[in-house]
């Protein structure tokens, strides 16, 4: 009977385990702007939009809280056109009567939006668990959008979501404090910045264990002579007690931004941003102890300009946490690969070597993991990660072996099930279930397709299968301009990336570069048949993903590529159209913003081939380019004429 009873006792507890463990993985949503049209106020310059969200009670506890921004066209409006700097701050919590607050939790770097057709939309998230003591019961969210383009026939359609994990927190947070919350300026000698950013002095509380720093910058403006502070390479320097903690350039490459292409100069390097970009924080865990005295201080790269305009805009927040409470706690924070996030569109699809992103919230060193992984639906494959990963710190995996996947939808499915060889302190999160497409699947022979533009010393292109063996290449140097290269490879059963590099970041072509030419890629198969067509206007490049198989894909008889060179000039510009079948297609040329149709062509059952038109008889302005395909719109693009 005693033994009844204590195996009654075993199972009732661990079902009650397994409850806590579901209530605490539970997720709800909070969505505080629901597809909000967002435009400017050119009088000001700014317009706030504020919206109000019910958030959790503060004795329900918390394991992350991630903000989703999801962006598109309004359905009464065009995409808005220009890169504004917007912020999205709490500014009241506890209702319309509780605390007013002013603290900036996500910075939004809005895209060019002019070429973005209405059912145009992408999503960015940030991790904003720091600022978890304020997103509690009412809280009033705000939407700052700057800028001063016209506001009647542009915009954005803006979603807020804010994911809420429940369960036992990472990290017991015990304070926030405002460090640095200014646009400062930058290259005035009347007003230098290094005297603005004085040191903020803090006490630890008597529970602290560490304070974290969390700080977001971007540089604006073009002065002279160096057009800072938006396109000028400068460094920070953090100090913490006296002590430099460290110094890094205030500079981002934006050729590799998952949003591509974009209207404007999306691909042009800027100061620690790009277009179509929510900021990511820069975070540091300064060691404290109870009661202690501390400074911190931020400083930039002197420097003097002789027109100054430049501003940095800067906002830093002190967290102050208790020592995490587990010893091993691995959190599994993201899927990279296979993934269909929008973040990650450039890696993704992909047959091979899935990437996962895993985070140590415990106080131990991490130096072992046992991960199991695998598409739902198919046999689970086992990999035992070894290194370092220090407590608060990230690391990117990559796991072994081909992605498995059927046809439409998949799930992938990956799980740590042991940290440094023991059971994790916490397995509510050690498991993510994403969805994904699979790759396309091709016959053992294809070709691969490549028009050189005006400067092929940028470009190179590799092969290579699962194992990052390469099966065909062409390297940096040895391409020639305006020549087309076909290469027939014949491959065997088994995942491949081909990839493409411009190391110049402008891509085969990007309209402001006019001395660069236009380029073309695309993946053939024996009969001339299209596989797949590459966006020219890439960046730093792009990767391609398929495998070989027994059971290739159908051809998509309806696939067609068109591109349009160049976008920018003085009078003519050349529209290059392929497609696997003959189709009727009429070429429109449309004023913008008015839409009024100046010029029209029709070709009757075409496939190939390329068209010339002389826009020199218009006045200068801007147009677009519209191409038809059995009465249904297949491209647009704008053409800058005489600008």
């Amino acid at each position: 009977m005693r033994k009844f009873i204590t195996s009654l006792l075993v199972v009732l507890f661990a079902s009650i385990t397994t409850l806590l463990f579901a209530k605490s993985a539970d997720t709800l949503h909070v969505v505080t702007h629901n597809k909000t049209t967002i435009v400017t106020d050119p009088a000001k310059g700014f317009k706030p939009y504020r919206k109000w969200g019910v958030f959790p009670a503060a004795e329900l506890p918390i394991r992350k809280i991630t903000m989703h921004v999801r962006f598109g066209c309004p359905d009464s409006l065009r995409c808005a056109d220009w890169d504004y700097m917007d912020r999205i701050s709490i500014v009241r919590k506890g209702g319309k009567k509780g605390e007013e607050l002013d603290f900036e939790i996500g910075r939004m770097l809005t895209p060019y939006g002019g070429a973005f057709g209405k059912d145009w939309t992408f999503s960015w998230e940030v991790d904003v668990t720091d600022f978890s003591l304020f997103l509690r019961d009412s809280v009033e969210v705000e939407y700052k959008h700057t800028g001063y383009e016209p506001n009647n026939d542009r915009g954005w359609a803006v979603t807020i979501d804010f994911e809420i994990v429940k369960g036992k927190p990472v990290l017991e947070p015990i304070s926030i404090q405002k460090i640095y919350d200014d646009s400062f300026s930058y290259g005035d000698a009347n007003n230098p910045i290094n005297k603005a950013l004085k040191p903020v002095s803090f006490t630890a509380n008597e529970n602290a264990a560490f304070a974290r720093l969390r700080i977001v910058q971007t540089g604006h403006g073009m002065d002279e002579p160096d057009n800072c502070a938006e396109f000028c390479n400068k460094y920070r320097e953090l100090w913490f007690d006296g002590k430099l903690i460290d110094k890094r350039s205030i500079w981002k490459k934006c050729g590799d931004n998952p949003l591509y292409p974009q209207a404007g100069t999306w691909v042009i390097d800027r100061a620690y941003w790009c277009p179509g970009n929510l900021m990511q924080p820069d975070l540091f865990d300064l060691i404290v102890h109870p009661g202690s005295q501390h400074t911190v201080k931020a400083s930039m790269q002197n420097y003097i300009s002789s027109k100054p305009s430049a501003n940095e805009v800067i906002s830093a927040y002190l967290i102050q946490y208790k020592k995490p409470s587990i010893q091993n706690d691995i959190a599994l924070e993201d899927v990279i690969a296979p993934s269909s996030k929008a973040i990650y569109k450039r890696q993704n699809p992909v047959g091979a070597n899935p990437q996962i992103v895993v985070k140590n919230v415990g106080s131990n060193k991490i130096e072992s993991l046992l991960i199991q992984y695998g598409t739902v639906g198919f046999s689970k494959k086992q990999f035992e990660w070894k290194g370092a990963i220090a407590p608060g710190k990230m690391e990117t995996i990559t796991l072994p072996g081909l992605i498995e996947s059927q046809n439409g939808a998949n799930q992938f499915k990956a799980e740590v099930v042991k940290t440094n060889g023991k059971k994790d302190g916490y397995v509510a999160d050690n498991s993510l279930k994403v969805p994904f497409n699979g790759v396309p699947v091709h016959d053992n022979s294809v070709v691969f397709y490549f028009l050189t533009n005006n400067q092929p010393e940028h470009n190179a292109y590799i092969l290579f299968n699962s194992e990052g063996k390469t099966v065909k290449e062409r390297k940096l140097g040895t391409l020639k301009a305006n020549t087309i290269y076909r290469d027939t490879i014949k491959l065997a059963e088994g995942a491949y990336t081909l990839a493409l590099i411009d190391t110049a970041g402008d891509g085969l072509e990007f309209w402001f570069n006019g001395k660069g030419g236009w380029g073309v890629a695309r993946l053939m198969n024996l009969k001339d048949e299209m596989l797949k067509a590459f966006e020219s206007d890439c960046g730093s490049g792009w990767l391609y993903n398929f495998k070989v198989g027994s059971n290739p894909d159908a051809i998509n008889t309806d696939q067609a590529t068109i591109g349009l060179y160049p976008t920018r000039t003085k009078d003519k510009t050349t529209l290059d159209y392929f497609a696997n079948k003959a189709d009727d297609v009429l070429v429109q040329l449309l004023t913008d913003p008015e839409g009024k149709i100046v010029e029209e062509h029709r070709y009757q059952q075409f496939k190939e081939g390329l068209f010339n038109y002389d826009l020199s008889r218009y006045p200068k302005g801007r147009f677009y380019l519209k191409v038809i395909v059995n009465g249904q719109e297949r491209f647009k693009k704008r053409v800058r004429l005489k600008e």
